[in-house]
């Protein structure tokens, strides 16, 4: 007689595709979770950064091949990029995953979701960061319903968007910022700090090298406005180490000597003692919302962009804190309005605590109850629709 050894839980395949560093982060938050649920009964593959190799995938190819940055930019690369698509696709089916999530990146994540479900039917689809459906191309929330079979939206007026328009089921699972408050919001003496004289002002000119080449300019002419006027501030540029040597060559034109920091931990610390803030529009203006720093936005894009964009975008702000507040109390400055001549006179606002700066942090102070997700974080409600979703429903509960 053959001695069989009892038969345990299944070995549950996943696979993920992020790829852009946001995306891997949320990733790898995901995965841990999943591996704490699942213990050793898991396997991941797919694409995705360092945080989701940490965790265990081993990443198709690597995501800086997609950091690509603009129309015509794509179009040039477009042949790459297809091959890309083909090949994750390629992987994925022959993977036969209990479930694949893809994570944001839509241009490049949706056709991956589009061509797997096509060819195989049977895998579970569940998109993390729903695509902007609500700003611009609406028509792509009815069609992912055809693929997708859960969207997981960090910003809480999603669920309804995606209902409004037609598109497959989609849950509020909570922003990754509020896992972060401890190391947004300052201590006694970080507050002390941004109370005081002179004031940090925080300056944001972009994550990407063509953001902060568009950017840099006219945000040291704004802050030369006012040391003209002899306001008073301490100028600190966050930045990355990548896009270090960048922001360096644009700050040597300016009248102003900013404090450049790298490293993350002051990254954090210059949130936290800032006063106010003057930042590219993106995800960055929640962080400072969320860290209470009142801030004036500016946007600028190539022509091209702007022509399309000014046909496509259906939302009255593009300030993500302003769009889940409900209300446009960050002032934006987009494309041929993003000059010294408006952004000066708002810094000046914020800087001496005029009325645009208290409209701010009264409409901050609402955020923790607009954005809360009660006692499960972010991952472990993303974590728990994925298990939902799989294959055979949830495994190891």
């Amino acid at each position: 007689m053959t001695f069989r050894p009892p038969a345990g839980p299944a070995m549950r395949r996943i696979c993920l595709v992020a790829t852009e560093e946001s995306g891997d982060r949320l990733g790898a938050s995901l995965m841990k979770v999943l591996r704490q649920r699942l213990g050793d009964h898991v396997e991941f593959s797919g694409v995705g950064g360092r945080g989701m190799t940490r965790e265990g995938l081993a990443s198709l190819f690597p995501i800086e091949e997609l950091s690509i940055v603009g129309f015509a930019a794509v179009l040039k690369q477009l042949p790459k990029i297809l091959r890309l698509i083909r090949g994750t696709v390629d992987a994925i089916v022959a993977a036969q995953p209990d479930v694949l999530v893809i994570i944001d990146s839509p241009d490049f994540t949706q056709r991956v979701a589009k061509k797997v479900h096509a060819r195989d039917d049977t895998i579970p689809i569940v998109n993390y960061v729903a695509p902007t459906v609500w700003a611009w191309r609406p028509g792509r929330a009815r069609a992912m319903r055809g693929y997708v079979d859960h969207v997981l939206g960090l910003l809480p007026f999603e669920p309804e968007a995606f209902r409004r328009l037609g598109g497959p089921p989609c849950t509020y699972v909570g922003h990754p910022l509020i896992e972060q408050l401890a190391t947004l919001r300052p201590n006694a003496a970080e507050q002390q700090r941004r109370d005081a004289k002179p004031p940090v002002l925080l300056v944001l000119p972009g994550s990407r090298r063509s953001e902060v080449a568009r950017h840099i300019a006219v945000f040291g002419e704004t802050l030369a406005r006012l040391r003209a006027q002899d306001i008073a501030f301490e100028a600190v540029v966050p930045t990355t180490p990548h896009l270090e040597a960048a922001v360096r060559a644009g700050v040597a034109n300016w009248q102003i000597a900013p404090q450049i920091v790298t490293v993350e931990t002051e990254r954090r610390a210059a949130f936290r003692s800032a006063h106010a803030a003057l930042a590219k529009s993106g995800t960055v203006t929640l962080e400072l919302a969320i860290s209470g720093v009142p801030m004036v936005t500016a946007y600028r894009v190539g022509e091209v962009e702007a022509f399309i964009l000014r046909r496509l975008i259906k939302v009255q702000s593009v300030i993500l804190a302003n769009l889940v507040i409900g209300d446009n109390v960050i002032p934006e400055f987009l494309q041929e309005a993003c000059i010294a001549d408006n952004l000066a006179p708002v810094l000046a606002d914020l800087l001496s605590n005029g009325p645009i700066r208290a409209r701010q942090v009264e409409a901050f102070n609402r955020l923790d109850a607009i954005m809360s997700t009660g006692a499960s974080s972010p991952s472990m409600r993303a974590a728990d629709i994925v298990l939902e979703t799989m294959r055979g429903g949830r495994a190891g509960n």
